[in-house]
């Protein structure tokens, strides 16, 4: 069985300890298995010393899936190419401002850091949010790890919560998750925010619960004493933490109802806003690192339409996202990051829309010890091309990796045996941190 478990994916990995649990034990959660892993030790070239360096102690990555365009958003531009609206500028600050479709954002652009010399390779969706994500390009033979599995790696689990390191909000089935890692890092799908954790109470009595679990142990124990491997020892983490969360108070973080309407509204009744109050929610629970995805930004047909509708879900919430986070004193603790797969043609096509464009393209962070206030980098008078300071997804990943803590440059052999960092010896961006 083991050999057979070894030739899966990591979603196939995942989909058969769901499968195992739910027949054993009438559940079908799969938290985050401890891996038992100590924190890093070795100091790195953007380590301990450097500005911003572990501060972010969680890490909101909202994901705009389909190709945000950077002219009308974070990078607008004057003449032929000015995105349409008007731009906003930021209160007090003659250097950031933003397209017009993000008026309150502008209002908080005091709390933002944009890198707008962001360039990759690839046009393609799939290749793009793969590479946005992990750092590098997809390849047949191998899948690499998401983020929040890095950081399950080198820092471990978080201590005394009893909640998954790492969550995606709006999940899609294509996500990297935990790549070459165990797949106790891969992150928990929610597939609704409104709907929560699912699946996470027994389909049988107590009694007869107890009754499994007794018998499993009772089946397990010799083998257990047998066979005494790391795989082992997974399996039967898996189990303990699965009861153990089943039992939780914890699991009110995942309840969205236990929020005042007041505070719903303020992020927007959608699934993006309540996806981002439920990241508030978890990060504030003790979660690492959570995903919140947003789709609707492949924009080839009348952009204006597109962007109107787009432009204030997007604002609401993330205004509303950063404004929580600060009232609650987590904003310092907290990486809240922007991203998408590439940007959009300055030029607007016959349809009134933008097409793919990954040669130029924006991304934000705030909290985490970032500036505020600040763009790093510059596209030319057109967004066609950076103009200076040029960014890559490496670099962007490994920025998010040196405000986590993480040792950037310490080399990680993979099961194949083939080595990896960080995004792929990206370069962080330490002029962004305060």
């Amino acid at each position: 069985m083991k050999t057979e478990l070894l030739r899966l994916n990591d979603a196939n990995r995942r989909q058969f300890m769901l499968n195992t649990a739910k027949t054993a034990l009438g559940v079908t959660l799969l938290p985050g298995i401890s891996a038992k892993m100590a924190a890093a030790e070795a100091v790195s070239k953007s380590g301990p010393g450097t500005p911003g360096f572990g501060k972010a102690k969680h890490v909101i990555y909202l994901w705009m899936n389909g190709g945000m365009t950077h002219i009308d958003t974070f990078d607008p531009k004057e003449g032929a190419t000015k995105g349409f609206g008007t731009p906003c500028r930021a209160k007090g600050d003659n250097i950031v401002s933003l397209g017009g479709y993000l008026p309150k954002l502008a209002a908080n652009a005091d709390k933002l850091s944009i890198i707008r010399s962001m360039s990759s390779k690839t046009g393609v969706h799939e290749a793009g949010t793969y590479i946005m994500k992990t750092g590098y390009e997809p390849r047949g033979t191998i899948v690499h790890p998401a983020m929040g599995a890095w950081g399950t790696h080198f820092l471990g689990r978080i201590k005394d919560v009893t909640l998954p390191d790492s969550v995606v909000v709006n999940s899609g089935s294509a996500y990297p998750g935990a790549g070459f890692f165990p797949p106790a890092t891969s992150p928990v799908p929610i597939s609704n925010p409104e709907n929560g954790l699912q699946n996470i109470a027994p389909t049988a009595s107590d009694t007869q619960f107890k009754k499994r679990i007794g018998l499993m142990d009772e089946f397990d124990t010799n083998f257990r004493k047998k066979f005494q491997t790391e795989d082992v020892k997974a399996y039967t983490e898996f189990y303990d933490e699965t009861l153990k969360l089943m039992k939780s108070e914890d699991l009110k973080a995942f309840d969205l109802t236990q929020e005042t309407a007041e505070t719903r509204e303020k992020y927007g009744r959608n699934n993006f806003g309540q996806g981002c109050l439920l990241a508030r929610r978890l990060v504030e629970s003790g979660v690492r690192f959570v995903e919140v995805q947003m789709g609707g930004w492949d924009m080839h047909n009348t952009i204006d339409n597109a962007m109107t509708n787009n432009g204030n879900t997007l604002d609401t919430a993330f205004s509303a996202l950063l404004l929580d986070l600060q009232s609650k004193g987590l904003l310092e603790s907290t990486l809240v990051i922007l991203g998408s797969e590439f940007g959009r043609t300055p030029d607007v096509n016959e349809n009134d829309g933008r097409d793919h464009y990954p040669l130029a393209y924006s991304t934000v962070l705030a909290g985490g010890g970032v500036k505020g206030g600040y763009a790093y980098g510059s596209t030319d008078k057109e967004g066609r091309r950076p103009a200076d300071k040029q960014t890559s997804p490496s670099d962007f990943l490994a920025t998010v990796g040196h405000a986590m803590g993480l040792p950037v440059d310490e080399v990680v052999m993979s099961p194949s045996n083939r080595p990896f960092t960080v995004g792929d010896k990206g370069v962080p961006v330490i002029d962004i941190f305060a």
